[in-house]
């Protein structure tokens, strides 16, 4: 006889444990990250199948939407005028049939399998004695009778042997069991104020649903709890930070200002003062400032944190800015190097590259205050580097950083002030959530004379040949050109979503376009794997113009400034995400003459073409962050994956934008009203504390 299950009654219960689970299903489970029965319970469906009006095809009437059920008996494609296509599939609906048809996409018959059960949705019409449906909707469903006799069924995300109806028992039965063990910390006033069912009732709901209604009033608590726990996370953080850190002062003065300003051989511009008013009123308020600059490419944000730098320093305060890497680093620092050339400020650059005898003497310099601004990378927050009093750190990229890092800084009886700063403007839901801590200055407007850069798309042989004529004739003018590939060396031969012709590695390309298409003229190499003396050299060599086409990995994305350049050729450029290739393409074009873009791809798929075509209609890095975060979501967009996913159970910040607005702000009001501090409301501070508390470095009291 089996041992009995550990804590049998408990939502702790291993999901091996749970009813229609058992020792088969439990490794499937895993595989979906379900590991006890609460993680069952919240494994929320992705929609319903509402097969409560399912037609048979003699009760099918023209021009309104119906749904019906068959199985796949044929397939055809065909070639129309005007290289046109068109692709079918007949479905077999007991013994009457229904044809599906789609216009220009012959893709869509790899989708379908002979023999599978399908439901499609659509206004059918009757051509030549037979229904169709022109681009139904479809449902591929599992040999299961459950679903094709009818009712309301939730659908789940699935993997590899396990089947819906298996996921419907599966979960069925632990809502039986167990909800009612499902606490439910939303306090009964905000519930009814939100009107919002108990979660008892929406787990329910979800799992077992009666009507599409009640399903999606349940979906809405779920995903509201969800994103209101994490928002109000983050509004008591804020609060923590604003009644308990202490920030020196650093005032600036009308002399001050000028003295700064004079520095730099251009005008600001308005988005660029507005924001220094922001931050310099941080900065004189005695609160730590915790405050996210965002701009556009080439919107000027650098100069707005050495101008913010400089005032912490005016005002007897070390400042550090520190740069996801070295690259970069380096360019803040020729940056900076270039604006304090007759300035008395010091200055040094803590990198991992300096010798042990270097670094010593560097942290020395540090810890005595000798040395007022700093510039590094994470090397500026490891254990052995003491400041003497630090007032501002400035964190570039901080997205390529993990979620924890401005904490570093934080230490002692008072804290620095803290400036975030991105080049890649960040959708809105992303900074409700990645930055929902900070406060926000954004910066859209451009430096007057800054041109459109023209993009386009290079889909092929032929049209590469054109493309390369026009850089050839580019360069002979006196410009110059960045190539940029998505790796050092070429994919492994075995890699089949290599296709095509066109190398994907800098160091083959750069091979080739030496010895072929750009023969005539000076190429340099530059990738990750270099030391910092190469590195350098090849990038001093493409700014003083004995290089004229840097081949490279993306470590130009950032800070790179070269003026004469105004061509940027993207090898395999579906690789990389929308915002990462107008991040890129602002490298160019950043003086007085027109840039052009080059987007290479071997093989011009439907998804690829639309993402692309975005970057060829707008210059707005704006809108293009917002439609790279529709397109791919936000692990890829800000490289979270690599970095910590968001911390939410069942949201979607795509899915989900305009629930996120109305669950930080009913978050932020009850934070600022002190309602949150009831005793009504204690059991959804534990939740927040036991969630987000170490992630946060939320305190445990207060």
């Amino acid at each position: 006889m089996p041992d009995p299950a550990p804590h049998d009654d408990s939502l702790t219960t291993p999901a091996q444990f749970a009813p229609s689970v058992g020792p088969r299903r439990a490794p499937l489970l895993e595989k979906l990250g379900l590991h006890t029965v609460e993680d069952i319970l919240w494994y929320l469906p992705r929609d319903v199948l509402d097969l409560t009006d399912l037609r048979a095809v003699q009760q099918l009437e023209e021009g309104i939407v119906q749904t019906v059920h068959g199985v796949v008996v044929d397939l055809d494609a065909r070639q129309l005028a005007r290289g046109k296509t068109m692709a079918a599939a007949l479905l077999d609906c007991e013994g009457q049939y229904l044809r599906g048809t789609w216009f220009n996409q012959p893709w869509m018959l790899s989708k379908f399998e002979h023999g599978q059960h399908v439901l499609f949705s659509g206004k059918p019409k009757k051509r030549g004695g037979r229904w169709e449906m022109s681009h139904p909707q479809i449902q591929w469903l599992d040999d299961d009778p459950e679903e094709i006799t009818g009712g309301l069924l939730p659908r789940y995300g699935l993997t590899e042997g396990l089947k819906m109806y298996e996921m419907r028992r599966i979960t069925k039965a632990a809502v039986e069991k167990y909800v009612d063990l499902v606490p439910d910390s939303l306090p009964n006033s905000l519930r009814e104020t939100l009107q919002l069912p108990d979660l008892k009732s929406a787990l329910r709901s979800l799992h077992s649903p009666t009507d599409r209604e009640s399903f999606d009033v349940a979906r809405h608590r779920l995903i509201f709890d969800d994103l209101f726990v994490f928002q109000l996370a983050l509004a008591l953080r804020r609060r923590y930070w604003r009644n308990t850190e202490r920030a020196p002062k650093l005032p600036t003065s009308a002399k001050i200002d000028a003295r700064i300003r004079r520095l730099f051989p251009f005008r600001f511009t308005a988005g660029q003062d507005t924001a220094v008013t922001e931050i310099v009123a941080d900065l004189d308020s005695g609160r730590t400032m915790h405050r996210l600059l965002q701009a556009d490419v080439g919107a000027g944000k650098t100069a707005v944190a050495l101008y913010a730098m400089l005032v912490a320093i005016a005002a007897g305060h070390q400042t550090v800015l520190m740069a996801p890497t070295e690259v970069l680093a380096l360019q803040h620092w020729q940056t900076v190097e270039q604006a304090l050339a007759h300035s008395r400020v010091e200055r040094l650059l803590l990198t991992g590259q300096l010798t042990a005898k270097q670094r010593k003497a560097a942290l020395e310099r540090i810890s005595t205050g000798d040395v007022q601004l700093i510039i590094g990378t994470q090397a500026v927050i490891q254990k052995d580097v003491t400041f003497k009093n630090i007032g501002l750190a400035v964190i570039d990229e901080q997205h390529k950083f993990g979620v924890g890092q401005r904490s570093h800084f934080s230490q002692g009886e008072t804290s620095p002030h803290v400036l975030v700063m991105t080049a890649t403007p960040i959708p809105r839901s992303l900074c409700l959530t990645q930055f929902g801590d900070l406060d926000l200055t954004t910066i859209t407007e451009l430096p007057p004379g800054r041109q459109r850069i023209v993009t386009s798309r290079v889909p092929g042989p032929a049209a590469r040949e054109k493309a390369w004529g026009f850089i050839q004739s580019q360069l002979q003018a006196g410009r110059q050109a960045y190539v940029v590939c998505p790796r050092i060396e070429e994919a492994d031969t075995n890699d089949d979503t290599e296709t095509g012709e066109l190398p994907t590695g800098a160091e083959e390309v750069f091979r080739r376009l030496r010895d072929a298409e750009l023969q005539d003229f000076t190429v340099g190499l530059v990738h990750g794997r270099m030391s910092r003396e190469e590195k350098s050299a090849a990038m001093d060599a493409f700014r003083d113009g004995s290089t004229q086409v840097l081949v490279s990995t993306t470590v130009v994305e950032v800070g790179i400034d070269v003026p004469n350049a105004t061509l940027m050729i993207i090898f395999h450029a579906g690789k990389f995400g929308l915002s990462q290739l107008h991040q890129l393409r602002g490298r160019i074009a950043r003086g007085e003459y027109q840039g052009y873009c080059f987007l290479f791809i071997d093989l011009e798929t439907e998804d690829g073409s639309k993402r692309l075509a975005a970057l060829e209609a707008t210059s707005d890095g704006f809108e293009i962050a917002e439609a790279d975060f529709e397109q791919r979501g936000p692990g890829d967009v800000l490289g979270s994956r690599q970095h910590g996913e968001l911390p939410l159970k069942v949201a979607d910040l795509v899915r989900d934008k305009k629930l996120l607005e109305q669950a930080r702000k009913q978050a932020f009001d009850l934070v600022a009203a002190g309602t949150v501090d009831g005793t009504e409301f204690s059991p959804l501070k534990i939740e927040v504390l036991e969630r987000f508390g170490e992630l946060l470095d939320l305190p445990k009291s207060g």
